[in-house]
């Protein structure tokens, strides 16, 4: 197959993504695929300057970018820039179109999408949208109009879009992250924590969480007197949360492993050997704090229009998760903490809940969905 994958913006717009080419990669290599398979051809249509190039080339894969820009809750002359960048970006994928001739295009979000899939429908290419968050964003919404079949994290997404067209795949996870699952003791050790101590492990995005580093910094020395922390605090606050390292004791440095920010095995890693999340409600914690049955504590990031408060609604309505405010996260981060690891029975139910929501399968069923799509279309059943 000849697949375009576009998407970006934010990590949770692209990791699915990767995760999708890593099980069609897969079942290529697999010895059920036949001696005469050939490598699906697979490139990345991203934005100028979005943060989706790093990640891809990171994986290794052919990156387009386009120009783009967002269009929801601009000022009236910065939305018409970005419009004409968008109309912009339509030509530069028409051109890309005529030399790559894509069989089929995967959207995973972000605002790059729409010239992308605008293109593939006039060009008859069939559109796979797959929605990280629960509920769509403006982006998506628009795509969906021309998409042939819509995948979505849970069951509660369909009430957003044309009900025809979803399916329940889940959230599509690395297989770094699946793989890691098994080996929550080499977490533990490559981190130097302690087996007899519950760890929490707080991050809020490539960039950080500003609110949740200053509430930690906070009670740092009350957490650390009951527990250890596995913080990664991005990367515009690392030196302000290295000088509050600085000032801790000796005994509870020890329990304290900051991180600016971690990378692919290394996230797995913190993730399995953490008893409890503390973080934003990006769409990622969809997938994989379910994988990994974490309770959480989340903080959804107050600008973010409600795509995070959605999702942090729906884990806790799942009993997965609880709920912060970001305005009232100073006060309330401690009372959390202990009022979820000082009981034992509540965290269990919490972590047997998060297990439930877990769809490691995700990926392979995006891949099907990619190929059935590319096996209906004119275009194949003229070729053959």
């Amino acid at each position: 197959m000849r697949i375009w994958i576009s998407g970006g913006g934010t990590g949770g717009h692209v990791y699915p993504g990767l995760a999708v080419v890593e099980a069609l990669q897969a079942a290529h290599s697999s010895p059920t695929s036949g001696p005469a398979a050939e490598p699906d051809a697979i490139c990345w249509i991203g934005s100028e300057g979005g943060v989706e190039r790093d990640l891809v080339a990171r994986a290794g894969l052919p990156f387009q970018a386009i120009a783009a820009g967002g269009l929801h809750g601009l000022a009236p002359w910065t939305a018409a820039r970005n419009l004409l960048r968008l109309a912009r970006g339509a030509l530069q994928v028409w051109k890309l179109s005529q030399e790559w001739k894509p069989e089929v295009l995967l959207v995973t979000g972000g605002f790059v999408s729409a010239p992308v899939a605008l293109v593939c429908w006039l060009r008859r290419v069939p559109i796979l949208v797959y929605l990280p968050d629960i509920e769509p964003g403006l982006a998506v919404r628009f795509v969906s109009r021309f998409a042939a079949r819509i995948g979505v994290t849970a069951e509660a997404s369909r009430s957003f879009l044309p009900a025809h067209k979803v399916v329940v795949t889940g959230y599509p996870v690395r297989q770094e992250l699946i793989q890691a699952r098994a080996a929550r003791d080499r977490g533990r050790a490559h981190f130097g924590l302690e087996a007899s101590l519950k760890t929490v492990l707080v991050f809020g995005g490539s960039k950080g969480a500003r609110s949740l580093n200053r509430a930690l910094g906070q009670v740092l020395d009350q957490v650390l007197a009951r527990w250890q922390v596995v913080h990664i605090s991005g990367a515009l606050d690392a030196d302000a949360a290295q000088a509050r390292r600085e000032m801790l004791s000796q005994e509870l440095k020890s329990r304290y492993k900051l991180f600016a920010y971690l990378h692919g095995d290394e996230m797995g890693m913190a993730l399995v050997a953490a008893d409890v999340v503390v973080s934003r409600a990006g769409a990622s914690v969809l997938g994989e704090l379910p994988l990994m049955g974490l309770p959480a504590i989340l903080v959804p990031y107050p600008f973010a229009w409600r795509y995070q408060k959605v999702n942090a609604d729906y884990l806790v309505e799942q009993g997965a998760a609880v709920l912060l405010d970001d305005q009232g996260l100073g006060e309330g981060l401690l009372p959390a903490l202990t009022s979820l690891l000082g009981d034992e029975a509540r965290w269990t139910a919490m972590r047997e809940h998060a297990s439930g929501l877990a769809r490691p399968d995700a990926a392979s069923a995006l891949a099907l969905q990619l190929r059935a799509l590319v096996a209906d279309s004119p275009q194949s059943a003229k070729a053959a």
